[in-house]
Protein backbone atom coordinates (compact mmCIF):
# COMPACT_ATOMS: atom_id res chain seq x y z
CA UNK A 1 0.00 0.00 0.00
CA UNK A 2 1.23 3.41 -1.18
CA UNK A 3 2.11 6.16 1.36
CA UNK A 4 0.27 9.25 0.42
CA UNK A 5 1.42 11.06 4.12
CA UNK A 6 3.11 14.49 2.44
CA UNK A 7 6.72 14.68 4.10
CA UNK A 8 7.18 16.83 7.29
CA UNK A 9 8.72 20.03 6.21
CA UNK A 10 12.36 20.24 7.62
CA UNK A 11 14.50 23.39 8.44
CA UNK A 12 17.32 23.96 10.56
CA UNK A 13 17.41 25.99 13.73
CA UNK A 14 19.62 28.80 11.49
CA UNK A 15 16.37 28.68 9.43
CA UNK A 16 13.07 28.62 11.19
CA UNK A 17 15.44 31.66 13.63
CA UNK A 18 15.18 33.73 10.29
CA UNK A 19 11.77 33.68 10.62
CA UNK A 20 10.58 33.58 13.90
CA UNK A 21 10.70 35.70 16.95
CA UNK A 22 12.69 34.45 19.63
CA UNK A 23 9.65 33.60 21.69
CA UNK A 24 8.07 31.89 18.27
CA UNK A 25 11.06 29.85 18.41
CA UNK A 26 11.90 28.99 21.85
CA UNK A 27 7.70 27.40 21.58
CA UNK A 28 7.65 25.82 18.47
CA UNK A 29 10.92 24.83 18.05
CA UNK A 30 12.45 24.00 21.80
CA UNK A 31 9.09 23.57 23.16
CA UNK A 32 9.42 25.99 25.64
CA UNK A 33 5.75 27.79 27.18
CA UNK A 34 5.10 31.11 26.91
CA UNK A 35 4.26 32.92 30.60
CA UNK A 36 0.45 32.68 31.44
CA UNK A 37 -2.08 35.36 30.83
CA UNK A 38 0.66 37.16 27.94
CA UNK A 39 -0.12 35.19 24.76
CA UNK A 40 -1.44 37.35 21.90
CA UNK A 41 -4.40 35.10 21.48
CA UNK A 42 -5.53 34.23 25.05
CA UNK A 43 -8.27 36.46 25.22
CA UNK A 44 -9.14 37.11 21.27
CA UNK A 45 -12.72 36.49 20.46
CA UNK A 46 -12.35 37.13 16.63
CA UNK A 47 -13.75 34.63 14.74
CA UNK A 48 -11.38 32.82 12.27
CA UNK A 49 -9.20 29.86 11.52
CA UNK A 50 -5.82 29.05 14.26
CA UNK A 51 -3.20 28.13 11.67
CA UNK A 52 0.55 26.66 12.72
CA UNK A 53 2.75 29.71 13.31
CA UNK A 54 6.04 27.97 11.77
CA UNK A 55 4.16 26.28 8.22
CA UNK A 56 0.32 27.70 8.18
CA UNK A 57 -1.04 23.96 8.83
CA UNK A 58 -4.96 24.81 10.36
CA UNK A 59 -4.83 23.83 13.55
CA UNK A 60 -7.99 25.59 15.69
CA UNK A 61 -11.20 26.77 14.74
CA UNK A 62 -12.61 30.21 17.00
CA UNK A 63 -15.86 28.56 16.96
CA UNK A 64 -14.10 25.61 19.66
CA UNK A 65 -12.33 28.04 21.79
CA UNK A 66 -13.45 28.83 25.14
CA UNK A 67 -12.44 30.54 28.46
CA UNK A 68 -10.80 27.94 30.47
CA UNK A 69 -8.65 29.92 32.89
CA UNK A 70 -5.82 28.51 32.15
CA UNK A 71 -3.74 31.49 31.09
CA UNK A 72 -3.15 30.21 27.75
CA UNK A 73 -5.66 29.78 24.60
CA UNK A 74 -8.16 26.59 24.85
CA UNK A 75 -9.69 24.45 22.30
CA UNK A 76 -12.39 22.03 22.86
CA UNK A 77 -11.22 20.12 19.43
CA UNK A 78 -9.10 20.63 16.55
CA UNK A 79 -9.94 21.25 12.99
CA UNK A 80 -8.94 18.03 11.82
CA UNK A 81 -7.04 15.37 14.15
CA UNK A 82 -4.61 14.55 11.13
CA UNK A 83 -3.46 18.38 12.02
CA UNK A 84 -1.39 17.44 14.86
CA UNK A 85 0.14 14.58 16.48
CA UNK A 86 0.34 13.63 20.25
CA UNK A 87 3.15 12.28 22.37
CA UNK A 88 3.61 11.88 25.95
CA UNK A 89 5.71 14.87 27.70
CA UNK A 90 7.47 14.01 30.67
CA UNK A 91 9.45 16.79 31.24
CA UNK A 92 8.83 19.08 34.78
CA UNK A 93 7.98 15.92 36.93
CA UNK A 94 4.58 15.43 34.91
CA UNK A 95 3.17 12.90 32.59
CA UNK A 96 1.36 14.85 29.73
CA UNK A 97 0.46 14.44 26.72
CA UNK A 98 2.07 17.26 24.09
CA UNK A 99 0.70 18.62 20.73
CA UNK A 100 2.45 18.96 17.77
CA UNK A 101 1.77 20.44 14.46
CA UNK A 102 1.63 17.45 12.27
CA UNK A 103 3.15 18.84 9.38
CA UNK A 104 6.07 20.67 11.08
CA UNK A 105 6.58 19.04 14.38
CA UNK A 106 6.20 22.52 16.06
CA UNK A 107 5.24 22.28 19.32
CA UNK A 108 2.36 23.43 20.12
CA UNK A 109 1.68 23.00 23.78
CA UNK A 110 -0.43 19.78 25.41
CA UNK A 111 -3.94 18.73 25.44
CA UNK A 112 -5.70 17.51 29.04
CA UNK A 113 -8.62 15.37 29.70
CA UNK A 114 -10.59 18.72 31.71
CA UNK A 115 -12.62 20.36 28.73
CA UNK A 116 -15.98 20.92 27.84
CA UNK A 117 -18.58 18.70 26.25
CA UNK A 118 -18.60 17.90 23.68
CA UNK A 119 -15.39 16.33 23.58
CA UNK A 120 -14.34 16.67 27.29
CA UNK A 121 -10.68 18.09 26.09
CA UNK A 122 -8.64 20.98 26.88
CA UNK A 123 -6.29 22.00 24.15
CA UNK A 124 -3.84 24.09 26.20
CA UNK A 125 -1.54 26.34 23.17
CA UNK A 126 0.64 28.75 23.22
CA UNK A 127 -0.32 32.04 21.20
CA UNK A 128 3.54 32.04 20.10
CA UNK A 129 2.72 29.04 17.84
CA UNK A 130 -0.35 30.38 16.55
CA UNK A 131 -1.33 32.60 13.66
CA UNK A 132 -5.06 33.88 13.61
CA UNK A 133 -6.40 33.86 9.93
CA UNK A 134 -9.63 36.30 10.25
CA UNK A 135 -12.45 35.03 9.00
CA UNK A 136 -11.60 32.02 7.18
CA UNK A 137 -13.85 29.61 9.69
CA UNK A 138 -13.29 25.87 8.35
Amino acid sequence: MEDTKKPKLKKTDAEWREELTEIEFQVTRKAATEAPFTGEYADTKTPGTYVCKCCGEPLFSSKTKYESGCGWPSFYAPVDMENIDTKIDRSHFMIRTEALCSNCDAHLGHVFPDGPHPTGQRWCINSASLKLNEDTEE
